[in-house]
């Protein structure tokens, strides 16, 4: 990796101001999943240990640049102080005299949270005054949002542009392990692709079909490529107005020599809901009018399986299918097994986020592959092959 990490540049008595990524679900005031602020502890502590005085920004939800005390980091600060033994200060501005007079009161070792950035209207427009505010209560910004790593931000990209800024270590950790999957990936390589649209796929499909040995496809997205083959899906979910492009997909695949996998039977309902009617279709056969295909099937699970076996490197991104219901849940559940037996035979595996990540977490997996990257939308632009601005705008290393 050719860029600065934090642990590069010198710490002590410098004012460290940090983008993290603490945007968790919180019901009634009550922060439901806290594994975003776990995954930030080892960078906030090692800056903490070094001497640093540390000043975190964070977004949380979609409040729109307005104040809304449905979306306040109170809570989180709260929940940051029961997981870390150091003092922890809550400043309910994002600038300021209040924010001023925080920062100012900052000892070394301590910690400020400052409140949610996008109570700003210039955070998601990168406005180059609340960067440079921003920048300006610090000496170095450290960048560890990774789920933010697709958006150009005045907290994550706005501030780089003032004062030097460095990755952190759940940062540097996803720049390595989709880096190995883009770059120089070992082969076999298998892609797991899944959820419900083509359509948040193309490009990332289109990238992969440069590098990858394998595409199988589940979720929702299988049955607009089984309706472009002429398959017939009954009920299921097909995206009409992406047929011509599944079509395309297939065509290029063989073209390039790349197997695509698609699913041989499914288990279908006629709505989606737990302790509906099930039954298995085989996709050969067809599946009949007013049922939906809601799952992959069993010969699917043995066929995806299969080919997972002998996989050096696999990418894993979206369900088999509606995994929140336990009904549904079986196809999810045994291809994320799969891609654990191999990752324990030393394959190299990646669960890319967002959906996957939650279901990796649901069948209590996550910690068992090599990587579960915090930022869906980030890690699939990235695999797509595009520049991030918030990777981007970190230093380079100087050789």
């Amino acid at each position: 990796m050719n860029k600065l990490t934090i642990k590069d540049v010198d710490l002590k008595n410098k004012k460290v101001i940090m983008r993290v990524d603490f945007n968790v679900p919180i019901k009634n005031g009550m922060i439901t999943d806290d594994t975003r602020i776990k995954a930030a502890l080892p960078t906030i502590k090692y800056a903490v240990d070094e001497g640093a005085k540390v000043i975190l920004l964070s977004h949380l939800g979609r409040p729109d640049g307005e104040k809304d005390p449905q979306y306040s980091l109170k809570p989180v600060a709260e929940r940051l102080k029961e997981l870390i033994n150091v003092p922890v200060y809550f400043v309910d501005e994002t600038r300021g005299e209040k924010v001023e007079r925080a920062v100012s009161q900052l000892k070394n070792g301590e910690i400020l949270v400052i409140e949610n950035t996008r109570f700003e209207k210039g955070e998601t427009k990168n406005d180059p005054d609340l960067a440079k505010y921003w920048a300006g209560l610090a000496d170095i910004h450290v960048n560890d949002a990774f789920g933010t790593a697709h958006r150009a931000h005045a907290s994550n990209v706005g501030i780089a542009k003032y004062i030097p800024s460095v990755a952190g270590f759940l940062m540097e950790k996803e720049i390595k392990f989709l880096s190995a999957a883009n770059e120089n990936p070992q082969k076999p390589y298998v892609v797991v692709l899944g959820g419900a649209k083509v359509s948040d796929k193309i490009d990332v499909i289109n990238n992969l079909l440069n590098k990858a040995d394998r595409i199988l496809i589940g979720g929702a997205m299988m049955f607009t490529f089984l309706k472009a083959l002429g398959k017939k899906v009954g009920s299921s979910k097909v995206e009409e107005d992406k047929l011509d492009v599944a079509k395309t997909i297939l065509e290029n695949a063989k073209a390039k020599k790349v197997e695509i996998v698609l699913p041989i039977d499914t288990v279908a309902a006629q709505k989606i809901e737990a302790g509906a009617e099930k039954k298995i279709f085989k996709i050969n056969e067809g599946i009949p009018e007013g049922w939906m295909g809601l799952d992959i099937g069993p010969e699917t699970i043995r066929l995806f399986s299969e080919k997972l076996s002998d996989a050096k490197t696999v990418f894993w991104n979206g369900p088999m299918g509606v995994f929140e219901i336990d009904d549904f849940a079986e196809g999810t559940k045994k291809i994320a097994e799969a891609i654990v037996n191999v990752t324990k035979k030393g394959c190299i595996s990646i669960v890319g986020g967002g959906d996957s990540a939650a279901a990796a977490e649901k069948f209590g997996l996550a910690e068992e592959f090599s990587h579960v990257s915090t930022g869906g939308g980030a890690s699939l632009e990235f695999l797509e092959g595009k520049e991030l601005p918030g990777i981007a705008s970190i230093s380079v290393k100087k050789n």
